[in-house]
């Protein structure tokens, strides 16, 4: 499932970023970028205030930074988005702990979650922390990862 991410409202919710730093964006937008490869998901991140003699939308690989220029603001830009998703906006999630961007996710019938929750997300997923335990209790590969395994190799699983 693809993110809409409310860029200004994770930024201070990361360890190591601060809003006003001059890279601020960057930082996060790289940091989204090793997610993205990481969890093979798609991420359009909204800031304000796009820099004057730039573009309002930049390719980042599987990230799309859009910035609002002067007079809007990045939650109109994300429930513009949501909007011309239409139907298909069911299969987004909206990052913001904005309490209006999360009410028009669900209006709109995308998930809605937290800065916080997608920010401790990150972390997980950057510092590599290990998945779900297994039955055993311990740390291991999922079985949608062992199947995968399993077919790429040519071997067949159990009972089969």
């Amino acid at each position: 499932m693809p993110y809409l991410v409310d860029g200004h409202n994770l930024i201070p919710k990361i360890s190591g970023l601060e809003l006003g730093e001059l890279d601020d964006e960057i930082q996060l937008i790289e940091l989204l970028q090793e997610f993205c490869r990481l969890r093979r998901k798609q991420v359009e991140v909204y800031f304000d205030n796009a820099p004057p003699g730039q573009p309002r939308a930049r390719n980042y690989g599987m990230v799309l930074a859009r910035f609002a220029r002067h007079g809007q603001s990045a939650d109109e830009l994300i429930h513009a988005r949501l909007q011309a998703l239409g139907g298909a906006a069911r299969n987004w999630t909206v990052v913001s702990s904005d309490h209006e961007v999360q009410a028009a996710a669900r209006a709109a019938r995308a998930q809605a979650i937290s800065a916080e929750a997608f920010a401790r997300l990150m972390g997980e997923t950057l510092e590599g922390t290990p998945r779900e335990p297994t039955r055993d209790g311990e740390a291991g590969q999922s079985a949608d990862d062992i199947d995968d395994w399993l077919a790429l190799f040519g071997a067949k699983g159990e009972g089969e």
